[in-house]
């Protein structure tokens, strides 16, 4: 069955960096979008980046430049590099499959960013 697996996140002080990784089975990575979302508490959840199977790339604006999506096909992972974080940053990351039919939308457990000042 299809899983994605998160890890990578943890406590950082302002202007810090993580990177976020994300480990996929069950399906054939290399063929679906992907992307990272967050949730922090009593929000919505928001979509922070995908990326295409060709490479490309989206963000929304409170990440863009900071952030950084990529994906080892090979390794059937994907990435969130995060820097210059901020206390807004905060919040459980999701890596998850985006698409339809095969590639149906899917998320991982989560992993919790916490961005202090």
């Amino acid at each position: 069955q299809v899983q994605l697996v998160e890890s990578g996140g943890g406590s950082v002080q302002a202007g810090g960096s993580l990177k976020l990784s994300c480990v996929a089975s069950g399906y054939i990575f290399s063929h679906c979008s992907m992307g990272w979302y967050r949730q922090a508490p009593g929000k919505a959840r928001e979509l922070v980046s995908t990326i295409s199977v060709d490479g490309t790339t989206t963000y929304v604006d409170s990440v863009k430049v900071r952030f950084t999506i990529s994906r080892d096909n090979a390794k059937n992972t994907l990435y969130l590099q995060m820097n210059s974080l901020k206390t807004e940053d905060t919040a459980v990351y999701y890596c998850a499959r985006i698409g339809a039919v095969y590639c149906a939308n899917y998320w991982g457990q989560g992993t919790q960013v916490t961005v202090s000042s």
